[in-house]
């Protein structure tokens, strides 16, 4: 026996160790809270099947996946870790906002694999942490710039271990793809200084990519330009449609995209030199290529600059369709410039536009949080904390509903308990009494409803609670009233009559006073739910303006504010469902009281007329002596 009882307490302790949210192992014990992040690029995720390798991950954070109140106020308490939770990883902050809910960090996965899922976990809850943010150590060696573009009026900061910040302020466009973005009106670009490592070699490597946004309709625009001499490279729109040209001595040579740029649409441009070939990504597809290979450029670079270049044939096109050609000056938005020494491969492009665009939700999520030492923690935990003020307020109007359902509730069924026990003693002693309800003697001397005396003070006290008991007393009442005229007589039909209205009348105050606060629990059943359904309506059109204000849709972002919202449903039925059961419970007791009256009252009236017959001259019974004191003897 014993054995057995050991082996199912160890069953017991193996299925709670492995519960959802049981304790794991935990990186560093002074952080209190850790949310783990997935990262999917398989077919159902960024389905991405090329390789990847190191990359500088976006993970956006708002109101909606992260608890910014548990946190630092300046998010310096955040820590990134491998999933095997032990390697630190590197990561800066780009943008924080506590107070708005809204947070970008960028965190450098090495070696991210094409067509798997991994895993990363985000620490935070410990306010006396430092900063460990790392943006030169986020981005890789052959990163040599990459503008975020954070700034306000001032030259944009290289978030790269190169320091290639611009040599001219930038205009800041609020509400951009990630943060604060660049907003280009056609007269002032962004100069790029020349510096030794951005130069770049003949027939060497380069990555260039950009978000960009066009604000117009334009026949021809430079995106990004860089001249020395007659070597040349410009990335531009030609009618919204993307290019790449180089030129060199031999001349110039353009390759261009199929299709144009929508106005007002977030597209991610990405150009690939490498090995004599040069190759161009929309969204992190290759939609065109061709021979052309780097020339040498040491010099400044323009973003967003007009410059004027000979015009160029697409590449393998009959060079005389060349004819001089100029740039304007692009008008519209950019975000996130990124200037590599290294060729991209193309899993890396497309993890990049991918994880940054509209698509981000599908390449990585976020999941529930972990707390360690905590008796909140897990899903409950995670509903909670995402219940809105609205949907508080809800709970809190069905917390006192419910509070006063279970006081009516306990309250009847106290009384109606009390009631049911007194009725059970009073009947019992009425029935051995009721053989002789008029005893011969005087009753005048016997207080009413003393069964001519034979109800001790005890008793009487004791069947105040039974509404029989009151009942009777009232025919006592009557009987004394109506025998008062010095002899017995039989009593007529109007005096039974008069006799069962008064206990007809006492009935129904017994019954009011049975029903009293009752309708407390109709409302409660009634209204419980409906109250709830409106915290669960607003809460639910919270959750989702929150996920259009915020842009980010996934599933993650969705499910805990609709998971908050439902509680003031659940709230709704938890009032409305004790209430129902014991109101029903409560009316059938009360059915059943009110039945148990109705046959006393006929009983009691049928023994009364039955009593003064016999009593009466003529009657089988000697007659009842008038009582010789008045009423006023009553209790």
């Amino acid at each position: 026996m014993r054995s057995k009882v050991l082996f199912a307490l160890m069953v017991l302790t193996a299925g709670l160790v492995a519960q959802p949210g049981a304790a794991r192992a935990w990186w560093n014990d002074d952080w209190s809270a850790r949310k783990p992040v997935a990262v999917d690029t398989s077919a159902a995720g960024g389905n991405i099947a090329d390789a990847i390798g190191t990359l500088p991950v976006l993970i956006r954070l708002h109101s909606g996946n992260f608890r910014f109140e548990a946190a630092k106020e300046d998010g310096s308490d955040l820590r990134f870790v491998a999933g095997d939770d032990k390697t630190p990883l590197k990561y800066h902050v780009e943008k924080w906002d506590s107070l708005l809910g809204e947070a970008f960090v960028w965190v450098q996965i090495p070696d991210l694999k094409p067509g798997a899922k991994s895993s990363l976990w985000l620490y935070y809850g410990n306010r006396k942490a430092p900063s460990a943010a790392d943006a030169k150590g986020t981005f890789d060696a052959d990163t040599v710039l990459a503008w975020h573009f954070g700034e306000r009026n001032a030259p944009a900061r290289d978030s790269s271990a190169w320091g290639n910040n611009s040599s001219t302020p930038v205009t800041a466009a609020d509400g951009a793809l990630i943060g604060t973005g660049l907003r280009l009106d056609g007269s002032a670009p962004v100069s790029v200084p020349a510096t030794p490592s951005l130069a770049w070699n003949a027939g060497g490597v380069m990555t260039f990519s950009v978000w960009v946004k066009p604000g117009s309709a334009q026949e021809s625009a430079a995106l990004y330009s860089r001249q020395d001499g007659v070597s040349s490279m410009v990335v531009g729109l030609a009618d919204g449609v993307p290019f790449v040209e180089i030129a060199d001595a031999a001349g110039p040579s353009r390759i261009m995209g199929t299709q144009p740029l929508a106005v007002g649409s977030w597209r991610h441009l990405a150009v690939s030199a490498a090995g004599g070939g040069v190759t161009l990504y929309v969204d992190g597809q290759a939609v065109a290529s061709g021979a052309a290979s780097l020339p040498a450029l040491a010099g400044p670079a323009l973003l967003g600059g007009a410059v004027a270049q000979p015009a160029a044939a697409d590449a393998g096109a009959d060079a005389a369709a060349s004819a001089p050609v100029s740039l304007a000056a692009f008008v519209g938005e950019m975000d996130e410039v990124r200037l590599a020494k290294a060729a991209r491969a193309p899993g890396y492009l497309k993890a990049e536009a991918v994880n940054q665009g509209p698509d981000g939700a599908k390449f990585l999520t976020l999941g529930q949080d972990e707390e360690t030492a905590s008796w909140i923690s897990g899903y409950f935990a995670v509903i909670l904390r995402s219940v809105t003020l609205d949907g508080w307020v809800v709970i809190g109007i069905l917390a006192v509903m419910a509070l006063i359902s279970w006081l009516v509730m306990v309250d009847k069924a106290v009384s109606l308990s009390r009631l049911e026990k007194a009725n059970e003693r009073f009947l019992s002693r009425f029935r051995e009494l009721s053989g002789d309800m008029l005893p011969k003697g005087s009753v005048g001397s016997h207080p009413v409803g003393s069964m001519g005396g034979r109800l001790s003070s005890e008793e009487r006290e004791a069947f105040e609670s039974s509404p029989l008991y009151r009942i009777y007393r009232t025919s006592a009442v009557e009987m004394r009233g109506r025998m008062s005229g010095g002899q017995g007589r039989a009593l007529s039909a109007e005096s039974i009559a008069a006799i069962r209205a008064s206990l007809d009348s006492v009935q129904v105050r017994e019954l009011q006073s049975m029903n009293r606060l009752m309708v407390m629990l109709t409302i409660a059943i009634s209204g419980g739910p409906f109250l709830g359904l409106l915290g669960t309506v607003v809460g639910v059109m919270i959750t989702f303006a929150a996920i259009a204000a915020s842009g980010d849709v996934n599933v993650n972002a969705i499910a805990p504010g609709i998971a908050a919202a439902l509680v003031a449903t659940v709230a709704g039925l938890a009032v409305a469902i004790p209430a129902l059961f014991g109101y029903n419970w409560l009316l059938t007791r009360v059915k059943n009281a009110s039945a148990t009256m109705n046959v006393f009252v006929d009983e009691l009236v049928t023994k009364l007329a039955e009593a003064a017959h016999r009593a009466a001259p003529g009657g089988v019974s000697s007659p009842v002596h008038a009582p010789s004191s008045s009423p006023a003897n009553a209790e």
